[in-house]
């Protein structure tokens, strides 16, 4: 007698979804933003990304990454994400970033994984510059963010929906006034 564990309908349907690997590396270190962003925190281990460069950028609270040859970026891993939690990230990073495909070394273990991660596109911004600081964003801009962060997944999906990058504008020119 088969189970229903078994049955085509559920093991299929368990195939239908992929799991990705995504390196990050700025505000999305921070747990509450990722919770805001993904409705949950994915488990998650600490990795470090060789032949990149993390940059502040002027005018902006969150960083970019760039390859730049030996150096590296410590960050973390979010582990099982789903495709649509893939297309939520991808929305998020918005134009300012374009999603590569990486190997990542887990800190803990030194294991190799392949990931998504999202690399600044202007190769040449002459706006990068100097090392971001996960701990002075946290202290100086992480309730600023995360109040920025979820007013976009608010708006999500709907009549009024506008990129990140103008949500992020915006938000940041009403703080400012």
């Amino acid at each position: 007698m088969a189970t229903s564990a078994s049955s085509p309908s559920v093991i299929s349907s368990n195939h239908h979804q992929n799991l990705h690997s995504v390196f990050v590396y700025g505000s999305l270190l921070a747990d509450d933003v990722v919770k805001a962003l993904l409705n949950r925190v994915p488990q998650n281990s600490p990795a470090i990304l060789d032949n990149f460069k993390r940059f502040s950028i002027k005018g902006r609270v969150y960083p970019a990454i760039l390859p730049v040859e030996n150096t590296k970026v410590a960050g973390r891993v979010l582990l099982d994400i789903s495709d649509s939690e893939l297309d939520t990230l991808d929305i998020f990073e918005d134009e300012e970033y374009e999603r590569s495909t990486v190997d990542v070394s887990l800190t803990h273990t030194s294991k190799k994984v392949r990931s998504y991660t999202y690399v600044w596109v202007n190769k040449n911004d002459p706006n990068l510059y100097g090392e971001w600081n996960f701990e002075e964003w946290k202290r100086l801009h992480k309730n600023d963010f995360l109040k920025m962060t979820s007013g976009f997944v608010e708006e999500l999906g709907g009549p009024e929906s506008k990129p990140r990058v103008a949500t992020y504008e915006s938000f940041y020119q009403k703080a400012q006034e």
